[in-house]
């Protein structure tokens, strides 16, 4: 026996108890994988797993009403990346509830629907805000995959005590390693620049330079490249959004009774959106016994 064979033997078993350990922790030691025929994944970036996801929820394209030119936009940059050629990282923000998380999933089954082979099929990764900080480990997979991948955060934003956002900009722009060519990054979030204001406005206060402070927070939003913004619709915006849906899903009631209750029923909420109409077409569905 060499000298070098216990510490091989010391070697082997340490590994095996770290497999062992991350495995009751539920942390995979193997590469992510993909399923065949699968377009849709939820990344977990502590378990560093790729979940295949069996059905998206998600609208059909047509039904987003009153986004139509910011639909088009999203459509004309994913088909380019789809068929290879350049396009940006978008950052979809603004008002609640008018559609920016839905665009996305609605874009991405519209691409794959079309019917024409210089079109790539795109998978759709949605990664938790929480999860960012592993985002430069799920990049680094995927870089050495053929497919082209839409990695999706919803939601996100960052507090003031939060530092994942420099990872997000070394990723997006301007790191070593960069955004892999097969991939893009596009979020949604209520906040044009990510981070809240008073976190800006502590900086500037609190930092030697304030300028300098302030620009390496809101430059984050400088690393997409298309920046989409949504905004409160007004009421004919907001029944025309409920009639559609109504045509849509064939649910039979008068225009006036539809105009009073979709009324009554944002009133109520103290908004309009089309969360708030799709939430009332389904309150709507269940009063007349549709299924939706």
């Amino acid at each position: 026996m060499t000298e070098s064979e216990p510490l091989s033997r010391i070697s082997a078993a340490l590994e095996q108890i770290a497999t062992a350990l991350n495995g009751m922790a539920g942390i995979s030691t193997r590469p992510p994988e993909l399923v065949s025929g699968t377009d849709a994944y939820a990344w977990s970036g502590e378990r560093q797993l790729l979940m295949p996801v069996a059905k998206v929820n998600r609208v059909p394209l047509e039904l987003l009403e009153g986004v139509a030119h910011l639909r088009d936009q999203l459509v004309e940059n994913t088909l380019a990346f789809a068929r290879g050629y350049g396009a940006n990282n978008a950052l979809l923000w603004g008002a609640r509830g008018m559609g920016k998380s839905s665009m996305v999933k609605a874009v991405h089954a519209h691409i794959n629907a079309l019917d024409d082979p210089a079109v790539a099929r795109l998978v759709l990764i949605e990664i938790n805000r929480e999860d960012i900080g592993s985002l430069p480990a799920l990049l680094r997979f995927l870089v050495t995959r053929s497919e082209r991948f839409i990695v999706y955060c919803d939601d996100l934003s960052f507090d003031h005590d939060e530092t994942t956002y420099k990872a997000l900009k070394t990723v997006l722009d301007g790191g070593l390693e960069g955004r892999p060519d097969n991939t893009l990054f596009y979020a949604t979030s209520n906040r044009r620049h990510l981070m809240p204001r008073e976190m800006i406005e502590n900086e500037r206060s609190t930092a030697i330079n304030p300028s300098e402070a302030v620009e390496e927070k809101v430059s984050l939003s400088d690393r997409f490249g298309l920046w989409l913004g949504f905004h409160k619709c007004d009421q004919d915006t907001y029944l025309e959004m409920v009639h559609n849906y109504v045509r849509y899903y064939g649910i039979e009631i008068g225009a006036d009774e539809l105009r009073a209750k979709a009324i009554e029923w944002s009133a109520t909420r103290g908004a309009r959106s089309g969360r708030v109409a799709i939430q009332f077409v389904r309150h709507l569905a269940g009063e007349k016994g549709c299924a939706i």
